[in-house]
Parts: C-alpha cells; sequence; structure tokens
C-alpha cells in the first residue's frame, strides 16, 4: 500500500536513454518507464502509469530495485521480485508485476538499440 500511495520515482526523463512503453489492453493499464544510464548502470529511472492501484505501486518497486543496478542486473528483476518485495500481489494483480518488469526491459532494449544506431 505504501508503493500505492506513496509512490516513488514518478514522472519523465526529458532527455532519457532508453524508454520502455507497454500496455495490457485487458486491463487497460498502460506504463511508461525512462531510464539514464551512466557507464552501464541505471542512475536514474521513472515511470508513469495509467492503471490500477497494483499497477502503480508495481511501477514504483521496479524502479527502486532497478536504480543503481547495471543493465544486466536490472534486466534479471522478474514479476516474481517485484512481486516479493511488495510483500506479495493477489492472484488477479501479479499481470501487474509483469507489465513493470516487462517495462522496465522494454526501456534497457530501447538504450541497447540506441546505442547500437550511434555507433
Amino acid at each position: 500500500m505504501d508503493h500505492f500511495r506513496n509512490p516513488r520515482n514518478v514522472g519523465e526523463i526529458p532527455d532519457a536513454d532508453g524508454v520502455g512503453t507497454v500496455g495490457n489492453p485487458v486491463c487497460g493499464d498502460l506504463m511508461a518507464m525512462y531510464i539514464k544510464v551512466k557507464d552501464n548502470r541505471i542512475i536514474d529511472i521513472k515511470f508513469k502509469t495509467f492503471g490500477c492501484g497494483a499497477a502503480i505501486a508495481t511501477s514504483s518497486m521496479t524502479t527502486e530495485l532497478a536504480k543503481g543496478k547495471t543493465l544486466e542486473e536490472a534486466s534479471k528483476i522478474t514479476r516474481a521480485d517485484v512481486a516479493e518485495s511488495l510483500d506479495g500481489l493477489p492472484t488477479q494483480k501479479m499481470h501487474c508485476s509483469n507489465l513493470a518488469a516487462d517495462a522496465l526491459k522494454a526501456a534497457i532494449n530501447d538504450y541497447l538499440e540506441k546505442k547500437k544506431v550511434k555507433k
């Protein structure tokens, strides 16, 4: 409940190195995750989520789990990691943690693709 009532890292990073956007058409949740990378490490991360309390809480927790980690470490964050860090989620809300982890992976992939293009 704390991550729903007091979400961390809300907002956008205007000059983000990577952006990941995901959604679930069934429930209507939409997430965008923004990352800033330095020396292969996530130095800043923010999110914008349109969805239920669980979607907001999982987005907030995902940013907390990823901040300061290398890209490789952050890409290994799973929906189970997110749910466990929140002391569990109702079964019908597990898809929310999946979306948050997917948004993080999409932001990392976007960064890696942009990095290839620059070379």
